[in-house]
């Protein structure tokens, strides 16, 4: 039974049984900041057991991505090592939401393991709570487990707990027997060590208590149930395999690896370690990358890097010299296309972000283990075991070796790492980049803003304009809390409710006027200062505001409707670009002010010009349609479920603002647009460039900032037609004409100066004042040439020592200069003498003179160094050093 039909047959078993399908989670999950990765199948049900949340649904089945790469759920040190681990892998699950209980999902689960998976009764061995009788029954009842195989455990195997308070139950637990020749021996004592003849295929958890913070059990009103099984052990077990590895989940991608690396599976050695660990990463990589995580340096980046890394190094290990991963991620969608179509048509995408990482790294990897290999033998000849926490961490900062990756390479040498001084100077390295940030991060250190923490400030940004008699709750000057604010004084100022837009979002905030009855300011820009405590940044112009004041607010509309322009217009742009590129576009950043837009999203390649245009022309089509802009206030969920675009790394409250524009865009944004697209009048992109890796960027103006940018090209096509005397349809042609000639003079000039060069060396030399010299001999038979000409570069050096041997039947040119603050030497030798006289040996003898290194061919060598004052001298060698090589 293929792994597919293993999925199929588990979920169409449930369905049968009136249970709701529910697709897959993403790998990341949107709402629960407890964990970096869904790593159950129960994570996206989390509310609905913890009473927050209502389904209309009251049973479930899902097939569920998960990792486990951190926390206590880590399993990469056994990833490889054993069958059974792995970083990526798919939960299958059968949930209850306070409908059936223990009777029920002990039935379903023998009924489906034995009777439509087929496994044999006898192979099977359950595990229960130790107080857990009822459990005990149901398995001798329902199934027909003998009591012998029914095995009792204690809180740490076979009770569950969501968190320290919380649900929580007794979980049960079905065991399959390998075998005996695995490990002989009691199963009992076998199974609470946890042997490899065991198999742990599905875990049954009775959510039927609530856990308070004294630790005190209270029954639930609705007992629920929760239920994993991990697909690769079931279809191992339906396979006869003994290994998750050996099945069609991870075989093909092992044979392709090997097919790389040019050896057998299996070999029998450690590079059948390194080829399972290869087919476990590139699955996680390729299924993180398609659901948005990028490499980075921290969090969910960091894993990846790290997966991406530690599988570059064991292709390393087993021959595999060059990018090698990237050309797995269409093998993985393939295999996985019937579960997740989706993926195929991110495989170009993930192969690109995988191919630079793998580059970035490759480049890295060898001058890293060489400075790994310094750090043992410096280590070792201490008579120290340990590799010291800071040289880990320059393999970490300098070479980008994860953590990780040094402990291994460690292992291998039968040494540790220092971890704890790892970790010291990995913290110092963040406490310096905190205090290297002088902007709003430290400004909200400010102990003056924690006086107002405790206030919510009303924002009315999306009702009209000026608002009057608004109460001043707080003023701030020099960072502390201020009684007044006077005329001159730059201040913050709290009002109980405003209608500014604060800086959030990408957006950047407003600006306008605060007016008092004896008092007036400009307010140069909003921004939170606590999640609900908005600050205007105030210059006052006449009288003084005290605590307590009345006065009106009015924000500059004329600027905020410049903003709105770009806004709305960036929310085209990013759906446009989707449109055009590929659904693998997804928004990393961006800047919208009233002058222009900045826009950075996913993308590998730079656009073309034919896209730039395309996305273009997308955009002022629906400027041009006049679109109403529809806005409403709905919960997260239900904004994600209407299809709603949310970007990763910003915050959500429960609460949420969704804009929609017709049927082309609708994302979640709290920021100010306009009424309907016509407002926006033009679009016009500026730029795109490149970010980073993988990242590009679009600038982009709207409005009468597009009008006018048009202008500016005008009037440099009209500067053009009048400098160049030519019509703006011949602009082309002149300029290419003018790039033809100008290359001609360029190509003259050089020739020119190639032959001044010649002469010049011909006639005694170009020297700088005070320094010649010219040495033309001949020693034991062999002519030689050497001179001194400054002024020249390493490129014109070699040019005229190859135009001086040309001019030899046989002998050695050597050449020497200053340019700037460097000596160069050049060596030059005719082929009948290059294997006598090789030029690469002649330089590595005077290049220490001058400070440099020395190397080359045979017929032609040089060598540059800091040494302008040694020169001479350097130069005064080389006959002495023909004679001795000559013999």
């Amino acid at each position: 039974m293929k792994a597919q039909r293993v999925r199929e047959t588990f979920l169409q078993y449930f369905a049968d049984r009136g249970h709701r399908i529910v697709r897959s989670s993403p790998l990341l999950p949107k709402d629960d900041p407890t964990i970096l990765f869904a790593n159950a199948g129960m994570n996206q049900f989390k509310n609905v057991f913890l009473g927050l949340e209502k389904r209309g649904y009251a049973r479930a089945a899902t097939v569920q991505k998960c990792m486990r790469v951190s926390g206590k759920h880590n399993d990469l040190e056994a990833v490889g090592r054993t069958a059974k681990h792995h970083t990526f892998f798919e939960m299958l699950g059968n949930f209850s939401f306070g409908d059936y209980f223990k009777r029920e999902a002990v039935a379903f689960a023998w009924e489906l393991v034995t009777g439509v998976f087929g496994l044999p009764q006898d192979s099977l061995y359950a595990t229960v709570y130790i107080d857990d009788d009822e459990a005990f029954r149901l398995w001798a009842e329902e199934g027909g487990v003998p009591k012998t195989r029914i095995f009792r455990y204690g809180k740490k195997d076979n009770f569950w707990a969501m968190g320290d308070t919380g649900p929580c139950g007794p979980c049960s637990e079905l065991h399959y027997d390998l075998g005996e020749d695995i490990e002989p021996g009691d199963p009992f004592t076998l199974i609470e060590k946890g042997s490899d003849r065991f198999l742990e295929l599905w875990n049954l958890v009775f959510m039927e208590f609530d856990q308070d913070e004294s630790g005190t059990l209270r029954p639930l009103p609705s007992p629920s149930i929760d239920t994993g099984m991990g697909l690769e052990r079931m279809t191992a077990v339906v396979q006869g395999k003994r290994s998750n590895y050996d099945t069609d989940l991870f075989m093909p991608l092992i044979e392709s690896a090997c097919e790389m690396a040019k050896r057998e599976y299996p070999a029998g050695d450690e590079g059948d370690v390194s080829v399972r660990i290869i087919a476990d990463h590139v699955r996680a990589v390729t299924f993180l990358i398609g659901d948005g995580v990028s490499p980075a340096n921290d969090g969910r980046g960091y894993v990846l890097r790290r997966l991406i890394r530690r599988a570059f190094r064991q292709g390393n290990l087993v021959g595999i010299d060059k990018p090698f991963l990237y050309e797995l991620v269409g093998r993985v969608a393939d295999l996985m296309k019937d579960a997740y179509p989706e993926l195929l048509g991110s495989v170009e995408y993930i192969s690109k972000v995988c191919l630079a990482e793998e580059e970035r790294f490759s480049f890295a990897l060898s001058s890293g283990l060489r400075y790994f290999d310094q750090v043992v033998r410096e280590t070792r000849a201490g008579g120290g075991t340990v590799l010291p926490g800071d040289k880990v961490f320059k393999l970490y900062d300098t070479f980008g070796f994860p953590l990780d990756l040094s402990q291994e390479l460690a292992r291998e040498k039968t040494m540790s790492v220092d971890e704890t001084g790892f970790g010291r100077e990995l913290e110092d390295q963040k406490q310096r980049a905190r205090l290297s940030w002088k902007g709003e991060a430290k400004r909200k250190e400010k102990r003056a803003y924690e006086e107002f923490k405790d206030l919510k400030v009303r924002s009315r940004v999306h009702e009209s304009g000026e608002h009057a008699d608004l109460r001043v709750t707080g003023l701030i000057k020099d960072g502390r809390r201020a009684e007044v604010l006077r005329a001159g004084d730059a201040g913050e100022v709290i009002l109980e409710e405003t209608p500014f837009y604060a800086e959030a979002g990408g957006q950047v905030g407003d600006t306008g006027s605060l007016k008092g009855a004896r008092f007036s300011a400009l307010v140069e820009n909003v921004s939170f200062v606590t999640p609900e405590v908005i600050a205007h940044n105030v210059k006052v112009l006449a009288g003084e505001v005290r605590e307590g004041d009345r006065i009106d607010a009015a924000p500059d509309l004329v600027r905020r409707k410049a903003i709105s322009n770009n806004h709305t217009a960036t929310h085209l742009l990013h759906a446009a670009l989707r449109q055009v590129l590929g659904d693998h576009v997804k928004q990393a950043g961006s800047l919208v002010s009233p002058s222009r837009l900045r826009f950075d999203f996913t993308h590998f390649a730079a656009l073309t010009r034919e896209e730039v245009r395309r996305v273009e022309e997308i955009v002022n089509a629906k400027v041009r349609a006049d679109i109403p802009l529809e806005t409403r206030v709905t919960s997260l969920e239900e904004g994600i479920r209407e299809g709603a675009m949310a970007i990763f790394e910003e915050k959500y409250g429960e609460s949420v603002r969704v804009v929609g524009i017709g049927d082309f865009s609708k994302e979640l944004c709290g920021g100010v647009h306009v009424h309907a697209t016509g407002e926006i009048g033009l679009f016009k992109i500026v730029s795109e460039t490149s970010v980073a890796a993988g990242m590009r960027r679009i600038e982009a103006v709207t409005g009468d900032g597009a009008y006018r940018y048009v202008q500016e090209l005008e009037d440099l096509v009209f500067g053009l037609e009048k400098s160049l005397a030519v019509s703006r349809k011949d602009l082309p042609a002149r300029i290419d004409k003018l790039q033809a000639h100008v290359e001609r003079l360029e190509k003259d000039s050089k020739d020119l100066r190639k032959k001044y060069i010649l002469a010049a060396g011909e006639s005694g030399g170009i020297s700088s004042a005070g320094a010649s010299l010219t040495v033309s001999t001949s020693i034991k038979g062999i002519a030689v040439q050497v001179q001194r000409m400054d002024g020249l570069t390493m490129a014109e050096l070699r040019d005229a020592a190859d135009a001086l041997k040309s001019k030899m039947k046989s002998g050695v040119v050597v050449l020497g200069g200053v340019g700037g603050d460097k000596a160069f030497v050049v060596v030059s030798v005719t082929k009948d003498l290059a294997g006598r006289m090789p030029a690469n040996a002649l330089i590595k003898e005077v290049a220490p003179v001058i400070g440099g290194g020395g190397g080359g061919r045979p017929d032609f060598a040089q060598s540059g160094g800091p040494g302008t004052g040694e020169l001479e001298k350097a130069l005064g060698l080389v006959p002495e050093i023909v004679e001795r090589l000559a013999g």
